[in-house]
């Protein structure tokens, strides 16, 4: 079903257009810069911004009036020259099988334009999951992949990835003064348990942004989601995996998809330029690597494609000394796809090689198909609701 917001439903202190500038988004440096220019005394910038910093990513205000153990008037300054409010939902989608699609507008860009992303949760009885999005569009053109199809538009920033988390806790209310509204959160204390950097878009070419909006997210005085709680999934930028290791510190996952280069070119065709054992060797040298720090690697099952036994047996032999598991993805359809999924049996027999070998093999679990909100369906210009269908919904509604 097909839930959309009206005005009681719109962000908190959304104004569209507003010409003030985000905090949402700036490192701690960056926020006491911002303190100096409300005015702040040098000596007190570092205090004042560890305040804010607090009230914006431990306590989700969306409004300078809530911080109350800052001075009236420097509210009042902070509120002329800032803004800490939320992207736009232009809808939320709610699936049969619970999970939750966002489709945001963000702020306008340099050029007065306003672009739109996907943002999925995934709600389980012991965590709920935040698939997030680091470009609009995206910079490949994987061929099973929807997203795949709608052309890199810009990298987002870093705020903008930041503010998807703070919108879906929001949404799902999972602040800490939420907890009268939902008294029974999953194990954990929270609704919000993981975030996986597999929406639309290539994390590692938007490196700076994602490791700033990450070590956000990750710091304990914040929204405070551990590094290990937070999965970075590359297509296989090489160069940049070692360094993600190092910088961004989260775990790994490895779009793989194939077990021959012959067949990955045309699944993904970055692997014309990082074949696949370069690929694999620069997973071997990621930062941190162990048991306890397996990297993961996804393979969408596609029928006739990638499923036979021998790809299986291949997959074995190319994850050899890797501590790895690999997630089975039973593909996800989408208008105009030339694939199909394969048959549940072929998906059985493929994971029980790698079980064999040793390797955790789980078969993903679809979830959100009836909203596109599935694994590989993300895309934002074209295949939601049109303009006359929103229309009509709101009339009804």
């Amino acid at each position: 079903m097909t839930t959309l917001l009206n005005t009681l439903d719109a962000p908190p202190r959304y104004i569209p257009n507003d010409p003030r500038p985000s905090l949402i988004g700036l490192t701690r440096a960056g926020l006491a810069e911002a303190m100096g220019l409300a005015g702040v005394p040098e000596k007190q910038r570092r205090m004042r911004a560890g305040q804010v910093w607090h009230w914006i990513y431990h306590r989700g205000v969306t409004s300078f009036d809530q911080m109350t153990n800052i001075a009236r008037d420097l509210r009042q300054r902070l509120e002329d020259s800032f803004v800490i409010g939320r992207p736009e939902i232009v809808s939320e989608q709610i699936s049969s099988d619970g999970t939750r699609k966002w489709l945001l507008r963000l702020a306008p860009d340099a050029r007065g334009q306003r672009h739109e992303i996907e943002t999925v949760y995934i709600p389980e009885e012991d965590r709920g999951t935040l698939c997030i999005s680091s470009q609009v569009g995206c910079t490949l053109t994987c061929t099973f992949c929807h997203t795949g199809t709608q052309k890199l538009v810009r990298n987002l920033t870093a705020g903008e990835i930041v503010a998807q988390v703070m919108t879906a806790r929001d949404r799902v209310k999972d602040w800490p003064q939420d907890i009268e509204a939902n008294p029974t959160p999953p194990l954990g204390g929270r609704y919000i348990t993981n975030v996986v950097l597999m929406g639309m878009g290539e994390p590692l070419y938007n490196f700076d942004n994602v490791k700033d909006a990450m070590d956000i997210v990750s710091d304990g005085e914040g929204i405070s989601l551990s590094k290990r709680r937070i999965t970075l999934s590359t297509s296989g930028v090489v160069p940049e995996i070692p360094r993600a290791g190092g910088e961004i510190g989260t775990m790994l996952a490895i779009s793989l998809h194939a077990t021959t280069d012959e067949i990955r070119d045309k699944l993904v065709p970055l692997n014309k330029k990082y074949p696949i054992a370069d690929l694999l060797a620069a997973c071997r040298q990621y930062p941190g690597l162990s048991n306890a720090r397996r990297i993961t690697f996804e393979y969408v099952m596609l029928k006739g494609v990638n499923d036979s036994l021998a790809d299986a047996k291949r997959l074995v032999q190319l994850l050899k000394g890797i501590p790895a598991k690999v997630n089975l993805i039973p593909f996800n359809p989408w208008p105009g796809t030339p694939y199909e999924c394969s048959d549940w049996e072929t998906i059985e027999a493929f994971a029980e090689v790698l079980n064999r070998a040793g390797y955790a093999s789980p078969v993903r679990t679809p979830r959100g198909r009836d909203i596109m909100a599935a694994c590989g369906q993300l895309k934002s210009e074209s295949q939601k609701l049109r303009a006359r269908e929103r229309l009509a919904l709101e009339a009804g509604a």
